[in-house]
């Protein structure tokens, strides 16, 4: 049985539990540590819990819980078909709780130590996107590859996609909820601006699906659709940092290039044998950098060179916060409870051994009876 056909059940409920968990820690904790008084522009110090507020910080914060579960999300992703269920919950507590609000407290509040440098950041190219991307990273390599993915001489083995057509209403679904996204994030000064907001989230979008077909047919590969769709998120990916700054065509080259980027690292990754299921760290993370460092190249205000070196600090910092201290948790929880699934339950498939229900149960007779 493919192992997707055995593991859905399993990366449902990661993605599931990322919301449903995700949002109480944030609620308790992340939320202060984000937006709480920053007297030090590091982390917050306040709001923990909140009971009472306005609706605006209401809506505030029930959005922001969206953003910290997007972030969890991006982990479960690149950790698929491999990854302990109890191992993961944790991990996914402590970027909702931990690694996301504490570098979102640098950037988008307003005390934050990037922010008061001048880092751009619009709607979380670095500070979700990035984020989650080096966790995920830090995951894929203490975690190893799948079973089968790669052979002893280094070989690289495809293990596709069971059901190409759920991709594609996939990244629709990621698509219209940019919108959401992107043009959630403007603030009451910016509300004038939410339609180039939406035009240029959308163009981007347009510009990495379109990049990503070209860059294959030039290099003779198959034209795959998965591709397509992953070349357009990255597209996304890009233009979040600066869609409120920059004009259309400037979204348009944006997207096309963070297309480029991520077909080029998912070359890479496979190289090194770093098994990212989804290619959550080509999308989400080369492209955020990408995207993070373009806004000093085309806001509209102009290119600078402190500008510049600006976004590039915050894409630095983020590395140097994020990808050491998930591979120490990541580390942490292999030693204890463990986080890598034996190679009989990886066969078996995770919906059987992790959860005992089924996601094609049709599919498992027909293993059975064959066996």
């Amino acid at each position: 049985m493919q192992p997707e056909l055995k593991n859905a059940i399993n990366v449902l409920m990661k993605n599931y539990m990322d919301m449903c968990l995700g949002g109480l820690i944030f609620w308790g904790f992340g939320y202060g540590v984000m937006f709480g008084m920053n007297h030090t522009g590091w982390f917050g110090t306040s709001q923990f819990a909140p009971e009472s507020f306005t609706m605006a910080e209401a809506i505030k914060l029930a959005y922001q819980m969206m953003f910290a579960g997007a972030a969890a999300t991006i982990v479960s992703g690149a950790v698929a078909e491999r990854m302990h269920f109890p191992a993961y919950m944790i991990f996914s507590g402590i970027v909702t709780g931990v690694i996301y609000p504490i570098y979102g407290s640098w950037v988008w509040n307003e005390h934050g130590w990037l922010a008061g440098l001048g880092f751009i950041d619009f709607a979380g190219s670095t500070v979700v996107h990035s984020i989650g991307a080096w966790c995920g990273l830090a995951g894929v390599i203490v975690l190893g590859p799948r079973l089968g993915r790669y052979s002893r001489s280094g070989e690289s083995r495809d293990i596709p996609g069971h059901n190409l057509p759920y991709v594609a209403l996939g990244g629709f679904i990621l698509w219209i909820g940019w919108f959401g996204f992107n043009g959630g994030s403007i603030s009451s000064f910016e509300k004038d601006n939410v339609g180039l907001v939406l035009l240029n989230t959308h163009l981007g979008g347009c510009a990495g699906g379109v990049s990503a077909l070209c860059y294959m047919y030039w290099r003779k590969e198959p034209v795959l659709m998965s591709a397509t769709v992953n070349g357009s998120l990255a597209g996304l990916v890009s233009v979040t940092a600066s869609a409120a700054y920059i004009t259309p065509s400037s979204a348009i080259m944006i997207g096309f290039i963070g297309a480029i980027f991520y077909l080029l690292t998912v070359r890479l990754l496979d190289k090194y044998q770093l098994d990212d299921v989804v290619g959550a760290f080509a999308v989400h993370g080369a492209a955020g950098i990408w995207g993070t460092l373009a806004v000093a190249v085309f806001i509209k205000s102009g290119f600078s060179w402190h500008g510049l070196a600006v976004q590039a600090l915050g894409v630095i910092m983020a590395f140097v916060w994020a990808f050491p201290l998930a591979f120490i948790f990541f580390k942490l929880l292999d030693k204890t409870i463990g986080i890598k699934a034996s190679t009989l339950h990886q066969q078996r498939g995770l919906d059987y051994t992790e959860h005992f229900e089924i996601g094609y149960p049709e599919f498992q007779k027909r293993l059975d009876s064959e066996s």
